[in-house]
């Protein structure tokens, strides 16, 4: 198949949508299939095409940065889009976390009678909640627009599953996300790492992700004051410097990836999300997968992940004080923590990201036979 992937970021952005469109254009490249990537240019990525390293061609448009998040790039859809697609003569297009950009390539691909598959990304609604304190409901007419022209709307949780369908949003499936069961390990497991985090021996307690208001960092103030704990925080973003505030004694590790994020998850005793707008939460499974114990809203993509009392804990959103009890919890209870490790492991052990890369190469030939058999 010749794909066309519009997506809203891409690496070296380091988000949710970028790891996941990199791994589907790799995938499909691995399959034999012809991906080309249609992406916003960034500080580091410029317009024009891929760079070294790309699993196919990437084209770059014009973008700019977010006001206030400069990390957030908005495309500048222009005939760069209409060039690519077009000269691509792509059976498909794939529209990942569709806002601005894939708006517009939704809007090419009907008018070229291209089938479409969009994929649910980010809660919009609740973004417009946080930042706005208002504005839910435009956000979700919106969406809905938008994904109802598609084909299929491939939702990564049950949660955004329920939360589409609630929303009139027709065609919609279950699609997860993969998981790097080679880079996550619990063999990456770091003593000295440890020693230089917490040189007293405390217990590690970590955060990674970006650090903005959405991700409600700020409630693991709780953790940071239990006794022989040490919090680490690992990510950037705009809220960094009234977490520091926030969080005395929290160690701040800035940006990680690679390996340098990985031996982070595997040295950790304990790892706390905080954010209850996830549509899935990529950070839960890699540390699931690093073999340590996850705690986490009971809301959004967690619940499809986190097994309360088998790999981690569940707690309401939103609620500082049952985040520290569910810390404090673990941490007094070495062996229960390390049991929920253990079968956070086994958990996603077969969730990778080829399985899940079959798994979506079956929706696109669902939606193709479906075009077929509307045209015979």
């Amino acid at each position: 198949m010749r794909v066309v992937i519009v997506t809203e970021s891409f690496p070296p952005d380091v988000n949710g949508v970028a790891h996941c469109t990199l791994q589907t254009a790799r995938h499909l490249a691995a399959r034999g299939h012809q991906p080309l990537v249609i992406a916003p240019a960034g500080a580091t990525a410029t317009t024009g095409s891929a760079s070294t390293g790309d699993p196919c061609p990437v084209v770059r448009v014009p973008s700019l940065p977010l006001p206030g998040y400069p990390q957030v790039r908005v495309a500048l859809p222009g005939r760069r889009l209409a060039a690519a697609l077009t000269g691509h003569r792509a059976g498909l297009v794939h529209l990942a976390g569709p806002f601005v950009l894939g708006v517009r390539g939704m809007a090419l691909a009907t008018r070229l009678g291209l089938p479409t598959v969009a994929v649910y990304q980010t809660d919009l609604a609740g973004y417009a909640r946080t930042y706005l304190g208002t504005g839910e409901n435009t956000a979700w007419r919106r969406m809905r627009a938008v994904h109802s022209a598609a084909d299929l709307t491939l939702a990564p949780s049950s949660a955004a599953l329920r939360d589409l369908t609630g929303h009139g949003v027709p065609r919609v499936k279950l699609w997860p996300r993969g998981v790097d069961t080679v880079r996550f390990r619990p063999g990456l497991r770091d003593e000295a790492l440890r020693r230089a985090l917490a040189p007293g021996g405390e217990k590690i307690v970590g955060y990674a992700g970006r650090l903005a208001p959405e991700k409600h960092v700020e409630l693991l103030a709780g953790a940071c004051a239990l006794p022989g704990v040490r919090v680490v925080v690992v990510g950037d973003g705009p809220s960094e410097a009234s977490l520091r505030a926030a969080l005395p004694g929290a160690v701040f590790l800035g940006r990680r990836t690679g390996e340098d994020l990985a031996r982070f998850f595997a040295s950790l005793d304990v790892f706390v999300h905080t954010g209850p707008y996830e549509t899935f939460c990529q950070t839960v499974q890699e540390a699931m997968a690093s073999g340590v114990p996850v705690v986490a809203p009971a809301a959004g993509g967690p619940l499809d992940l986190v097994a309360h009392g088998s790999t981690g804990l569940l707690v309401p959103p939103h609620d500082a004080g049952a985040v520290r009890d569910a810390v404090a919890a673990l941490v007094a209870d070495p062996a229960r923590a390390e049991a929920f490790g253990r079968t956070a492991r086994t958990a996603v052990e077969g969730r990778t990201w080829e399985a899940v890369g079959d798994q979506l190469l079956g929706h696109y030939d669902e939606v193709l036979r479906g075009r077929t058999a509307v045209a015979a």
